[in-house]
C-alpha cells in the first residue's frame, strides 16, 4: 500500500455514543476534501478505485446508517446501543461482522486514536486534575489542524520540527509555550513505543534548541511594594477590590499558589498551636505542608475570622480569571507601577516590551513574592522550600539568582561609603 494512504472511516454520533466504523476504503491523504467529506474528484487510490466509486460507496453508507438507526427506533422504541448497532449495519451493507473485526485487528490504530488511548491511561495512572486534560486537549487540538492525517508509525524528526514551526508561525506561540507542548508530545511518543503503538524514534532525535527559554521576568513584589500594597486604603466606591488585595497578600506571607488558597477551610487553620500554622493536601502535587502563621498571615485572616463563607473556606476567594482581573485594577489603583521589561522569543525573534508592574501582577505572583523576600530575610532556601513543597532546587534558581543581584548592589554601597560631596 502506498505509504500516504490512510483509511477512510465513518464516525457515527448518536445519543451520546461515537462509533467508528471502517469504510473498507483507502485513500492519499492529500487527495481528502476537508470541506466536503469525500475524495476530490478524478483521483484514484492505490488500488485503482475511482473517486466517483469511493465516494458512492461512502454516500451509500451514510444513507445505511440513518436507515438502521430510524428502522430500530420504530420497533423498540428506543436507540441501539453500538453492541447492537455495529452487526445490523454490516448485515445492511452486505459484511460479515467477523470480517470486519478481523480487518479491525489487522489495521493499526490512527494517530489520534492512540493520543486519546496515551491521555486516558495516563489521566487515570497520574490523577490529572481538569487543567491537566485541557492541556492535552489542546495539544490534540493543534496536531489535528497542523495535519489530520498525521501517521504515527511514519512520524519522524521532520515531522517533529514541522509541528514546531507550525506552533510558532501559525499558532504564535512563544518559545515558553512551544518547549513545553514538546515535552508533552515526546512524552506520548515515548509512552507509544513503549506500548508497542510507535516505531519510530522522533522522540530521541529531535532535541531543538529554543532560545530566551530562561528570560522570562520573575514579577514579585518588593518588602516595601508589599506592605504599601498591604495597607493601602481602596475608595469607598471600590468594593471587591480589597477582599483580593488580602487574599494575594495572604499568598505573599505563606507562599501558597492560587489553587490552595481557594481550597483554605477554616478546620486547615491550627490557631490554637505554638506556633499556629495551617496544613493543607496541595491541589497541584498532594503533598501535605505544614506552613507556620506568622503576624501578617494571621491578621488577614482574623480580618475574616467572624464571615460565614461558602463550604466553611476561610477567606473570601473569586475565580482565578476574577482573581487577576481584580489584581490589576487593585494594583494600579495604589500605584503598584514601577516598570518592569518583559522580554520574549518566537523562534529566533526577540520581543521586549516594557509595562507597568500592575498590567502583569497575577495571583501567582504572591507565591513568587513568598519565596523572594524569604531568600533576601536570610532564610534557607531548604526551609523555604519546606514551606512551598519545591521538591528540587532547579525551581529556586530564579529566585535566588535575583536575591544574589540585590546583594551585589548592596555590596557596592560600601565603595561610596564615608565619602562625602566636595560640593556639599
Amino acid at each position: 500500500m502506498n505509504a500516504k494512504s490512510v483509511p477512510i472511516r465513518l464516525r457515527v454520533c448518536y445519543s451520546g455514543y461515537r462509533i467508528d466504523i471502517h469504510s473498507g476504503y483507502v485513500i492519499d491523504a492529500n487527495k481528502w476534501d476537508k470541506e466536503s467529506q469525500r475524495v476530490t474528484l478524478g483521483s484514484k487510490n492505490c488500488y485503482k478505485q475511482t473517486s466517483g466509486e469511493i465516494n458512492r460507496g461512502l454516500a451509500n453508507m451514510v444513507s445505511k446508517v440513518e436507515e438502521v438507526l430510524t428502522r430500530f427506533e420504530l420497533e423498540n422504541h428506543r436507540t441501539p446501543t453500538p453492541k447492537e448497532f455495529k452487526p445490523l449495519f454490516y448485515a445492511s451493507i452486505g459484511r460479515n461482522i467477523a470480517e470486519e473485526k478481523e480487518e479491525a485487528r489487522q489495521q493499526p490504530p490512527c494517530f489520534f486514536e492512540v493520543f486519546d488511548r496515551f491521555t486516558s491511561e495516563m489521566g487515570v495512572t497520574n490523577n490529572w486534575t481538569k487543567a491537566t486534560y485541557t492541556k492535552f486537549a489542546s495539544i490534540r487540538h493543534h496536531l489535528m489542524n497542523f495535519r489530520p492525517e498525521l501517521s504515527l508509525d511514519g512520524f519522524s524528526k521532520s515531522d517533529f520540527a514541522a509541528f514546531v514551526s507550525y506552533l510558532q508561525k501559525e499558532e504564535g506561540q512563544l518559545n515558553t509555550t512551544v518547549a513545553k507542548n514538546v515535552g508533552f508530545v515526546r512524552w506520548f511518543l515515548r509512552w507509544a513505543s513503549a506500548n508497542g503503538y510507535y516505531s519510530g524514534a522522533a522522540h530521541l532525535q529531535y532535541r531543538p534548541r529554543f532560545k530566551g527559554l530562561d528570560c522570562k521576568e520573575v514579577i514579585f513584589l518588593t518588602w516595601d511594594e508589599l506592605q504599601h500594597f498591604l495597607n493601602f486604603k481602596f475608595p469607598p466606591n471600590k468594593p471587591s477590590l480589597p477582599p483580593v488585595r488580602d487574599v494575594f497578600c495572604f499568598c505573599c506571607f505563606t507562599g501558597l499558589r492560587y489553587s490552595d488558597v481557594a481550597r483554605l477551610k477554616v478546620s486547615d487553620i491550627k490557631r490554637d498551636a505554638v506556633p499556629p500554622y495551617i496544613s493543607i493536601v496541595t491541589k497541584k502535587t498532594t503533598d501535605r505542608l505544614h506552613i507556620e502563621l506568622n503576624s501578617y498571615s494571621l491578621a488577614i485572616l482574623d480580618k475574616y475570622k467572624g464571615i460565614r463563607l461558602p463550604n466553611n473556606r476561610a477567606l473570601p476567594v473569586l475565580s482565578n480569571v476574577k482573581m487577576n482581573e481584580h489584581l490589576h485594577e487593585a494594583a494600579e489603583i495604589a500605584g503598584i507601577n514601577e516598570p518592569v521589561s518583559v522580554v520574549s522569543y518566537s523562534g529566533s525573534e526577540r520581543k521586549e516590551v516594557v509595562v507597568p508592574k500592575y498590567a502583569v501582577l497575577t495571583t501567582h505572583c504572591g507565591r513568587r513574592t513568598f519565596i523572594v523576600n524569604a531568600l533576601r530575610l536570610g532564610i534557607p532556601a531548604s526551609v523555604i522550600m519546606e514551606w512551598t513543597g519545591h521538591s528540587d532546587y532547579k525551581a529556586m534558581k530564579p529566585y535566588i539568582k535575583i536575591v544574589d543581584a540585590a546583594k551585589a548592589e548592596n555590596m557596592a554601597r560600601f565603595d561610596n561609603f564615608g565619602k562625602t560631596d566636595k560640593n556639599g
